[in-house]
């Protein structure tokens, strides 16, 4: 075992080297931008990305899209503090992609074209639906954005050593500047082809250190266990067993439930996940990526098991607190532990690939959903004059976006980064998956009902996470000094889903609207054989 880590040198390691390995990942990655953005030229080029991936191709770049900063870093640290509980979070995300496969992806990928709003408003009113549904879309990807700009300036802090509040505004704006760069050049092609790459090496550099972690320990995991209970003296044997986080009391194993719903029913009303599906050519192809991504990222959560545990035994859960990044920072410490300057590097290269490939893919979604929803259909009534003209729409939108995205992730700097995420998980949860559900799967299901469903949804997850303890009440809470929390939980899950499905069921049986029984029909027969499927995505 190396020598005592000093937390300034551990945090920071070699600036120069992250940002060198950091800068040719960047070059990489645009130089295959560019080479993808010679084909992209229709809007089923920029949206879906000519559906020309194949399902282990579309399944690697959906682990990229959905193995986020916050699952690398955040899980890792999680394990490393609260051991078992921490271990649930991973668990949670996992049984998430059952629910998809099963339930959305096949169904969805026959169903629509580009966006989620292609399938709620298929035998609906267009315009309404299509509006309600892109501002649900653009309220999930704007939170989980802004997690995503704000957790790349406290990754700053903690991986570069730029502890100056406007050195870390600058490097924000500049992965919101590349992000920006590779939406606009590459579309979801270029998109797609960052997210390989991202997901190839955190794969890899996971992969590597629990390797290493293990192999200092003889591949025994019931010694690296023990070693993390040994280093762990205020808590002991509870690392190994529930309760540490969420046991202290009948609220907190209810807040648990609550995040648990949310984590397991958000990722299948995840828009930017959803349109993943569009990119592939068949419904086959679009449940193979799934069984492919699933395998990805249970073997990547496996992964943070041992490094969670690992960081427990050979840092220590009072050194990982005492961090810059506090829980966090587990992962990085680890790498600088086994591995000395040149690992913490590339964990540090890794970090930063995951926060620009996230992004980009949420980028492109915002703006495809307000290009193809809004301006395509509800301002210029599905007539658009100008083939070109949607596409160049979606990349100025896009500017607009990654601009918000820049200010909000300044403004967002250091504050509870895990409340956004969890806000974007509670929102798709609520406004999207109850509509998405009832759309294919409920024939009476009509356009007032999924008005209910999605603006209730949508409306009651932002109204009780305002009113929760996470923004105001507590010393941790996002505003200090103010206490006007009314909700006793964090995450809103356990009251917000099952409302919007209530919504969606009474707006539906309460409303003289009879539904479109041809419509559903025929969206029963393409949802189910993905007969007529194919002629509807051409152009």
């Amino acid at each position: 075992m190396s020598a005592p880590i000093t937390l300034a040198q551990a945090a920071t390691g070699s600036p120069a080297l992250n940002i060198s390995i950091f800068a040719g990942f960047v070059v990489i990655t645009l130089i295959v931008v560019f080479r993808a953005s010679k084909n992209t030229k229709s809007a089923a080029d920029y949206y879906a990305a000519g559906r020309a991936f194949t399902g282990p191709q579309n399944g690697i770049a959906i682990a990229g899209d959905y193995l986020s900063a916050a699952s690398f870093l955040g899980i890792a640290g999680a394990i490393a503090v609260y051991g078992y509980d921490g271990f649930l979070y991973s668990i949670g995300f996992l049984v998430a992609w059952l629910v998809a496969l099963l339930l959305v992806a096949e169904l969805l990928r026959n169903t629509g074209k580009y966006t989620m709003a292609d399938v709620l408003s298929f035998r609906m009113k267009q315009k309404p639906v299509r509006t309600a549904a892109a501002l649900s879309t653009l309220a999930v990807s704007f939170f989980y954005l802004l997690a995503q700009m704000a957790g790349a300036g406290g990754l700053v802090a903690l991986l570069l050593g730029i502890k100056d509040s406007w050195g870390q505004a600058i490097v924000i704006a500049i992965v919101g500047a590349l992000m920006i760069l590779y939406v606009l050049i590459g579309g979801m092609k270029g998109t797609t082809w960052v997210q390989i790459i991202k997901a190839v090496l955190l794969i890899i550099g996971a992969g590597v250190m629990t390797l290493w972690v293990l192999g200092m320990y003889g591949f025994n995991l019931s010694a690296l266990l023990g070693a993390a209970v040994e280093n762990s003296p205020k808590v002991g044997e509870k690392l190994l067993g529930p309760g540490l986080q969420y046991g202290k009391s009948g609220l907190t194993q209810l807040d648990f439930v609550s995040l648990g719903l949310a984590l397991v029913l958000g990722t299948a009303g995840l828009p930017h996940i959803l349109m993943r599906f569009y990119t592939v050519p068949t419904a086959k192809e679009a449940r193979r990526s799934v069984v492919w991504s699933i395998w990805l990222i249970g073997i990547f959560y496996l992964f943070t098991l041992v490094l969670g545990y690992g960081a427990a035994a050979l840092v220590g859960p009072d050194k990982i607190l005492a961090a810059p990044g506090k829980a966090n920072s587990a992962a990085p410490l680890l790498a600088f532990e086994i591995g000395g300057t040149l690992l913490l590097g590339f964990i540090a290269a890794v970090a930063f690939a995951t926060i620009l490939a996230v992004v980009a893919g949420l980028t492109i979604t915002a703006s495809a959903s307000f290009a193809h929803d809004i301006y395509a259909n509800v301002i210029k009534n599905g007539q658009v004059d100008d083939k070109d003209a949607e596409v160049k729409v979606a990349r100025r939108t896009a500017v607009v976006i990654g601009i918000v995205s820049i200010l909000g992730g300044i403004l967002a700097n250091g504050q509870n980064i895990a409340f956004l995420v969890a806000l974007a998980f509670a929102v798709a949860a609520s406004a999207n998956l109850p509509t998405i559900l009832y759309s294919l799967f409920w024939k009476r299901f009509n356009t007032t009902g999924a008005l209910w469903s999605i603006y209730g949804g949508l409306g009651s997850t932002v109204l009780l996470i305002v009113f929760s303890p996470v923004v105001s009440g507590r010393d941790n809470s996002m505003i200090s000094g103010v206490d006007f929390h009314l909700f006793p939980l964090d995450n809103p899950g356990i009251v917000s889903i099952p409302l919007a499905f209530l919504l969606g069921y009474l707006g539906t049986v309460l409303s003289k609207d009879p539904g479109n029984d041809a419509k559903y029909a025929e969206m029963e027969v393409r949802a189910l054989t993905g007969a007529g499927a194919e002629k509807a995505t051409q152009h």
